[in-house]
């Protein structure tokens, strides 16, 4: 039997499983995605709605990533470049900070900024020479603690925890207790150190889309959804069964496998506006630190050059983090009425909302790798995703890479 004929079957086209075909395409094994959707992406898709470009989701990439480097042609995808800074908004007054040594136009009101003390803006600097000088795994095997501890045990303030830190890292982590993981804001911390945060010109589902087009030899079956796996065996939700040598599971894997403990997932809504002017005039986020407020962050998405777009107003992204149980209409009513009053932002319509249950796994401890064999569930299923590693892009291609040289290594 040849490797060719080895009959491999990928169950999602996230991220993950796409690097998965792609390293199995490397090693001149075929194989088959099944997918739910039309199309691929996963968590990483965009959308275009009269003229304007939306994800789902505030998405960006951080192109210090080392397995985004690897793996992507960031020419191709012709990356917008976000200011390393933000613009925070506290009891209405925006003030805004950055790295000056990369935007020197972020000098002057990063040094006059009143989000924090002296010594917090010293423990800063302190902080990203420490993480500049320290390897990836050294972060990964240091002590696990909340992010909170960690920050507090740097010997930051109250004021620019909750000022700075909270606002920005709720956005990242989508949790407002900053309980996630200290090597989480040690990594995105190194990583927004050694490059910018960008979004590929034709939305964050170019990435994706350019991992497909990479594959010569996958067959996609798209719209095709998956009800069981069994050892050597798909089932799917029509009751048609597909007999496999190799199933990967790169989705969520505990109702696939009937496992007792489910997947525990962080969400959070994304809305989007149409507004007639930019107020923040640049393409930096917005942070709201006010802590009666339900929105995290916002973002002009026109700040950027897109594709898509054929409108002079522009488009305003809005992130809500913190849990609520509002409906649609009293979450939109919320969300503008939040924007007049912290942002004075006057939204002319509302576009669309994204209710993102499954936005990133909730992981209490995480890794950036782990032995290969550890993918492997039993003698034909493996499991891979961020959900195995970390909650990033990095890891759904770390672990996409590592399950196919598992499968190679089998099939030797």
């Amino acid at each position: 039997m040849t490797k060719n004929s080895k009959n491999i079957y990928i169950i999602g086209a996230g991220i993950s499983g796409l690097i998965t075909a792609l390293e199995l395409e490397k090693a001149n094994f075929k194989s088959t995605i099944i997918e739910a959707t039309n199309g691929v992406g996963g968590r990483v898709k965009t959308d275009t709605v009269d003229g304007f470009q939306l994800d789902h989701g505030f998405q960006v990439l951080l192109e210090a990533y080392p397995k985004a480097k690897q793996f992507l042609d960031y020419k191709a995808l012709e990356l917008q470049t976000l200011l390393p800074g933000a613009v925070i908004f506290k009891n209405g007054t925006p003030t805004t900070i950055g790295d000056p040594l990369r935007a020197i136009s972020l000098f002057i009101p990063t040094l006059t900024s009143n989000i924090g003390s002296v010594k917090d803006k010293l423990t800063i600097f302190k902080l990203n020479l420490e993480l500049k000088n320290k390897s990836i795994e050294a972060i990964f095997n240091a002590e696990q603690t909340t992010t909170l501890h960690y920050l507090k045990a740097k010997g930051f303030s109250d004021r620019i925890i909750n000022n700075f830190f909270k606002p920005f890292f709720s956005g990242i982590f989508l949790e407002t207790e900053l309980r996630t993981s200290s090597v989480m804001i040690q990594f995105i911390y190194k990583m927004f150190g050694e490059g910018l945060a960008v979004i590929p010109k034709n939305g964050i589902q170019a990435i994706p889309n350019q991992l497909q087009s990479k594959l010569k030899n996958t067959t996609f079956k798209f719209n095709t959804k998956v009800k069981a796996v069994k050892e050597n065996r798909i089932i799917l939700e029509d009751g048609s069964v597909i007999e496999t040598d190799a199933i990967v599971i790169a989705t969520e894997a505990s109702k696939l496998l009937n496992l007792k403990q489910e997947m525990n997932w962080k969400s959070c809504d994304n809305l989007y506006f149409e507004v007639e002017r930019n107020t923040l005039k640049k393409p930096i986020i917005g942070l709201i630190a006010d802590e009666k407020a339900i929105i995290n962050n916002i973002f002009y998405t026109t700040s950027i050059e897109t594709k898509n777009s054929i409108t002079n107003n522009h488009l305003l992204s809005v992130t809500v983090v913190k849990q609520h149980h509002l409906n649609e209409t009293e979450l939109i009513q919320k969300v503008i009425s939040e924007l007049k009053t912290y942002c004075n932002i006057t939204p002319k319509r509302f576009i669309k909302r994204y209710e993102i249950k499954q936005a990133l796994p909730d992981l209490k401890l995480v890794r950036y790798t782990k032995d290969y064999l550890k993918y492997k569930h039993s003698d034909s299923i493996y499991l891979t995703g961020d959900t195995e590693l970390n909650g990033s892009l990095n890891a759904a291609m770390s672990s996409g890479e590592a399950v196919a040289k598992q499968i190679v290594e089998d099939f030797k």
